[in-house]
Formats: C-alpha cells, sequence, structure tokens
C-alpha cells in the first residue's frame, strides 16, 4: 500500500528552481495586449457609456451634450475598466492597465491637433487637385474661372529650385560649422555657437529684409529666385549646424581613436570615420533644415516678388513658390481663390513628406553600417 502511494505521488520540484517553473504558469509581459484585454476595455467602454447616457439624459435636471458628454463617458470608463480588470487579474494588473490608458490617451490628445490639421487640409485640398492642377499656371485664369482652372506649376517649380540652391548652400557650410565646433573646438567655437543659437531665434521676415536691402536693392539684382534662396539660407544654417553638431557628439570616441591608431590624419579620420558613422543623424538635420524653411513665406514675399507665369531661371526676374502661391490665393475674397490655396498647401505638405522619405533613405544605414546600393555592390 505505501509503494502505490509512493508512485501516485508527485515528485516534488527540485531545490533550486522557482515557483512558476514547478507550476508551469507562463509569464506574462505587461505591455502585450491580447485580445482579452481588448474585450474588456471595449465592455468597460461600452458599459460606462450607458452609464454616461443614464446620468445626463436621465437623472441630470438638464441635459448635457457635446464635449461635456465625452468627457464624462472618459471619466467614467476609468474607475468602470479598473475594477473590472482588478476583479479579473488584481489590484497590480489593474494599476497598470489603467496607467496605460492614461498614458495612450494623453498621447492621443497631444497628436489630435497634427491629425486634424493634416486631415482638414487633406479634405479641402483633395477637392481641388487634380492633373491639371499640377500641369498648368495661373497665366491664362482669371477672376471668374472656376477652382479646378489652373494650377501651380510654376510655384512648384520655383519651389524645387529654391529649396534645392538654399541646401546646396546651407547643408556643407553647416555640416562644416558643426565639425569645426564638434571635433576641432578652437578659439571660436563659443562664439560661433552662440551666433549658431541666436540665428534659430530669427525672425523669418528678418532675413527676408537682409536680403532684400543688401541683394534686391544694393546689388540692383531685383527680385528672383536665387534671392529667395539667399533668404532660406539664412534660416536654414543655423538648424543645420546646431542639429549636425548634437550628431557629431554622439560618434563614439573610440572609432576616432581607433583611426588615429592606425596611422590616419585627424582630417582624414572626420572625413572617412565620423561622418559616414553619423551619416543617418546627419540626413535628419537636413530634413530639419528643410522643413524649417520650405514653409516660409515672409522671406520669399520680400525677395523673390511672384509671378503667374512659369520662370524656370532662378536668376531671371521674378519667380514664385508653393507658399507665395498660397499666399496670394487666400488673400483673394473669391471662394475659387480660396479652394486654390487649400490645394497648394496640400501639396506642400506633400513635398514635405516626399522630402522626408528620401532623406530616410539616403541615411538608411544604421551608424557603421552600409547601405544597400553599397553591400550590392561588394557582393
Amino acid at each position: 500500500m505505501a509503494t502505490t502511494r509512493a508512485l501516485d505521488a508527485k515528485p516534488a520540484p527540485k531545490p533550486d528552481q522557482p515557483a512558476d517553473a514547478a507550476r508551469q504558469v507562463p509569464r506574462r509581459r505587461p505591455r502585450a495586449w491580447r485580445w482579452a484585454d481588448i474585450g474588456e476595455f471595449a465592455g468597460s467602454a461600452a458599459s460606462a457609456l450607458l452609464l454616461t447616457w443614464l446620468i445626463f439624459d436621465r437623472l441630470l435636471p438638464f441635459r448635457i451634450q457635446g464635449v461635456a458628454f465625452v468627457v464624462g463617458w472618459y471619466v467614467l470608463t476609468l474607475p468602470v475598466y479598473w475594477l473590472v480588470v482588478r476583479d479579473g487579474h488584481g489590484p497590480v494588473a489593474a494599476k497598470d492597465r489603467l496607467a496605460t490608458v492614461l498614458i495612450a490617451s494623453g498621447a492621443a490628445l497631444a497628436l489630435s491637433p497634427i491629425f486634424l490639421v493634416v486631415g482638414y487640409v487633406t479634405v479641402r485640398g483633395l477637392a481641388v487637385v487634380d492633373f491639371g492642377f499640377l500641369t498648368e499656371t495661373m497665366e491664362l485664369t482669371g477672376p471668374l474661372s472656376e477652382a479646378t482652372d489652373g494650377g501651380l506649376l510654376h510655384s512648384l517649380v520655383g519651389t524645387l529650385e529654391q529649396l534645392g540652391i538654399a541646401t546646396l548652400i546651407a547643408v556643407p557650410l553647416g555640416v562644416l560649422t558643426a565639425v569645426y565646433l564638434s571635433e576641432i573646438a578652437g578659439p571660436l567655437a563659443r562664439p560661433t555657437r552662440l551666433v549658431a543659437d541666436a540665428m534659430t531665434a530669427l525672425p523669418s521676415i528678418v532675413a527676408g529684409l537682409f536680403i532684400y536691402s543688401l541683394v534686391v536693392i544694393r546689388t540692383g539684382w531685383g527680385f528672383s529666385g536665387f534671392a529667395g534662396s539667399l533668404a532660406l539660407t539664412i534660416l536654414m544654417l543655423p538648424t543645420v549646424t546646431i542639429a549636425a553638431e548634437q550628431v557629431l557628439r554622439v560618434v563614439p570616441g573610440s572609432l576616432r581613436e581607433a583611426a588615429l591608431a592606425l596611422g590616419s590624419p585627424y582630417w582624414r579620420s572626420v572625413l572617412l570615420v565620423v561622418l559616414p558613422t553619423a551619416r543617418a543623424g546627419l540626413a535628419t538635420a537636413v530634413i530639419l533644415g528643410m522643413a524649417r524653411v520650405v514653409g516660409e513665406t515672409a522671406p520669399v514675399l520680400l525677395t523673390v516678388g511672384g509671378t503667374n507665369i512659369l520662370n524656370t531661371n532662378p536668376f531671371s526676374d521674378y519667380q514664385d513658390n508653393i507658399p507665395l502661391f498660397v499666399f496670394n490665393q487666400i488673400r483673394s475674397s473669391k471662394q475659387t481663390f480660396v479652394d486654390r490655396a487649400w490645394g497648394g498647401a496640400l501639396l506642400l505638405l506633400i513635398l514635405v513628406l516626399v522630402l522626408f522619405v528620401l532623406a530616410r533613405l539616403a541615411g538608411g544605414a544604421g551608424p557603421g553600417g552600409r547601405s544597400r546600393r553599397r553591400k550590392g555592390t561588394a557582393k
């Protein structure tokens, strides 16, 4: 009898095994949400919605609707969800889920203005943007024309040319300045950094006035796309410099020491080791510089001049760009002009997105890594 009981008895867990391993209890990650968790939250939200309707519509002596109803629904959802999770999983899990909901709600509230702006611009702009809007100009468009008549081809060409020239001027100067501040740290490093920090807060109209008085009037050059590019360069340069300096500071010092230990000159180690390692971060710095200037209206208003015809030469008189096109269209009291302005704003958003994707592809390799094109060449 004793032998049978000994055979039927379960083996005792080893002393070095934890309790969870002995009971075979699967561990659960707090950040992982299962379908059951989503169902609990949905059920809690539905229960809170019915409770909110009962309080606001039946119990209160006056009816409250709109934002107050949504806020009341959200406030009641939190304790209901906490009670549901606490009853099923314990107080620790209930606190974790409640904190997750509060953090997610804060993030959604912070991002909601961005989504609202992008969504509203997209809805208003899609009513005007078509193939003709991208391939036509405003040369033959009059005050009585429809909103779908004409386009901003002349503004799109001017924006690409002016932004390209400003990038070609600002990016090399900004990266060289960042290398001087981060790698050389000479006697002029402190005043240079001070000037760069001060220029980030420079009003855009001041840059436009400076180029207007120095280039447009003093030199007799007149309004041109190149003058607008110079004004955009002034605004783009400090952003690229500061961002590039912060990126170069993140590069590990061991890479510099290894290059110097192999007998490489310091300038060669910076050129072939430090800058390629920070390639992705430098591309991000260029993105920040482009985003700083691509939507500026005041500088180009004082330097470009604006026109309704296509001018592909940025060094000739008068050119246009998309922010200036939007500004000129929105000034009119006619609804057709206002609709064209929303179309220009939508294209400006799309242009920023395209530039962002191209820059990320250019700097897609990680620190010290190689891009896909170089990997394919090496094979």
